[in-house]
Parts: structure tokens; sequence; C-alpha cells
């Protein structure tokens, strides 16, 4: 593998991008953009072989998306208690859709993806406590659709409909630690597509270097829900708890943008 500086880096973004459209041979899904300009510089998963500088890696993204990107898996606290499989599941999971078919007709289900501002369907919401520096789970019985009615009847049966107790919660401190580990400076490059003659083709137009991680923008983008809280979790597993987040506000997060070409 060829080792090369970022000046030699940046050089050959610009050498790609000046190629104009560029053939995809990766597949059908955004992770192709990514695949595509990783063969281009002859890397290996993001991993940049550049001396020295191990904490730069390289992230793509296509233009004008607002899709959700995954950034880490992360369990809620108090971790010990394992609150997913042993509240949230049982006490405010609901039949799995598969139950009695692929799984057991006891197969619960507890898969939603949540946010701040506004509570899911079934009352849940993600609130950003400032003052005990700390990520919560609540639960808004009020805020529940009239569609989950029969859901909440059971809820009401096993729990009551009080808030969350205990509620599961990330402190500041965790997450920010996790998202820097994850959210390295980067080169951030975005490319447009188009088809031409029904095959898909890549432009990678935009490119820039992003330094500074800022923990404080990171809580901020989690109360301005633009982070989002993703639970998969049924019966017989669970699949983690993920962090994810809008692809273009990634270069929000971070203190420094160097633009290197648009």
């Amino acid at each position: 593998m060829k080792i090369f500086t970022k000046t030699e880096l940046i050089t050959m973004l610009k050498n790609i991008r000046d190629r104009g459209w560029i053939k995809n041979e990766r597949g059908k899904n955004d992770g192709a953009i990514g695949n595509t300009l990783e063969d281009l510089l002859g890397i290996e998963e993001n991993n940049l072989p550049i001396p020295n500088a191990s904490e730069w890696e390289l992230k793509t993204s296509r233009n004008g998306t607002t899709a959700l990107t995954s950034l880490f898996h992360m369990e809620p606290s108090p971790r010990a208690l394992r609150l997913v499989p042993h509240l949230l599941l049982p006490f405010y999971g609901w039949r799995h859709q598969k139950a009695g078919t692929k799984y057991p007709d006891t197969e619960m289900s507890f898969r939603q993806t949540i946010y701040a501002k506004k509570p899911s369907d079934r009352g849940f919401a993600v609130v950003v406590d400032w003052d005990e520096e700390k990520v919560e789970i609540s639960f808004d019985a009020d805020a529940v659709g009239e569609h989950q009615a029969d859901w909440l009847a059971w809820v009401a049966e096993r729990v009551g409909l009080d808030e969350l107790n205990p509620q599961p919660y990330w402190g500041f401190s965790d997450l920010t630690h996790k998202a820097g580990t994850k959210l390295k400076n980067m080169f951030f490059v975005q490319a447009t597509r188009k088809r031409i003659d029904g095959q898909q083709y890549f432009h990678y137009d935009r490119a820039i270097m992003l330094s500074g991680f800022s923990s404080k923008k990171f809580i901020q983008a989690i109360a301005d829900s633009q982070v989002y809280i993703d639970f998969d979790a049924r019966t017989g597993h669970n699949h983690g708890t993920k962090f994810r987040i809008r692809q273009n506000i990634i270069p929000d997060l971070y203190e420094k943008q160097e633009i290197l070409f648009d």
C-alpha cells in the first residue's frame, strides 16, 4: 500500500474530481460512493495511510442527502441493569410482526428511532438535560397516538403510565468520548450521482477537511434532533442501540472546516 502525506491526498482527491463522472462498480446503495473512492485511492476501509496521522479518516456522502448514518452502538446507563431487554422490551414492547411465523408466537419487539423535539407515536422522546449533563429517554403517555390505544392499555396493565423508572440515559462525557472516537478529524468527500445509459456514475465534486471535533456541538445536535437514537431489540436478540446522524450536518460538528474544493 502506498503511503502518502495529507498534501498528496488532497492532490489525489482533486485529480479524482477532475476525472469527472466515474462509473460505479460497487453496488447500488450510498456505501458505493465510499467504496468507489477507496478503490480510486488504493486504500481499504477508511484507513488513510498517512504517517503520524492515524487520527484522520475518510468519510463520504451523497450531495444533498439528509439520510442518517450510524455513528456507534452504545447501551444506556445504568448499564448493569440492561434496561433495553429488562425494561423497555418486556414492559413497553409490542408483538413482533413476524411472531408466530419466523419467530415464536410470544416474540416481542422494541424497535423505533426517536429524537428530541417530538415524541414518537408511542410517546418516547430524547431529552437533553444540560444541568445534569445527560441525555435521557422519556415516556409521555399523553403523547401516544390514538392508533396505539390498544398498546397503551397493555402498557398501563403491565407497568402503569408514569415516566420510565429508571430512565435510561447517557452521560455527556461518555457520549462525547465515544463520538469523538468515531468522528475523528476527517476528509469529508461528497459526490453527485447520475445515470448514463442505465449505469450509475459518481462525480466527486466537494471535499472538506474537518478538524477539532466539538463535544458541545455534538450534544447540541442531539438537542436539535439532528442526532437520532435507534432501538432495535426483540425477545430473541438485542441488535444494539445506535446513535445516528444526518450526514449533511457532520461538518457542523467541527471547530475548523477547510474547503478543499466545491
